[in-house]
């Protein structure tokens, strides 16, 4: 079973704009190695005051990140992305906050009933 990971960042409040404008269409080659890599259900989730939660799911995360670490799309990438966010330690795919899933329906719900 993969993991689902759930994670936050905060986009600065004057870049949020852009940042959706960049996200409207990433870079082909990125979205590539991004499923090659083990990222899939990808999702990105924006308030209006910058509070970003992304949410997939990967058989490993620290494959996942290794993976992408590897690549020279992903290089490009992190570095454009990292001037989008407020205190952010390390590239965005390695110093997002992990969130602590507490509620899963499947999880909860009897095998007879999925």
């Amino acid at each position: 079973m993969d993991e689902r990971v759930c994670f936050q960042l905060q986009v600065k409040p004057e870049r949020i704009e852009e940042y959706t404008a960049r996200h409207a269409a990433i870079w082909p080659e990125m979205a590539r190695a991004l499923a090659a890599n083990g990222w899939s259900n990808y999702s990105l989730f924006l308030r209006d005051d910058g509070l970003l939660i992304g949410y997939f799911e990967t058989p490993s995360l620290e494959a996942a990140q290794a993976g992408m670490a590897q690549t020279e799309v992903n290089a490009r990438w992190q570095a454009e992305m990292s001037e989008f966010f407020v205190e952010l330690e390390g590239a965005p795919d390695t110093g997002f906050v992990r969130l602590t899933e507490v509620f899963h329906l499947e999880d909860q719900l009897p095998a007879s009933d999925l």
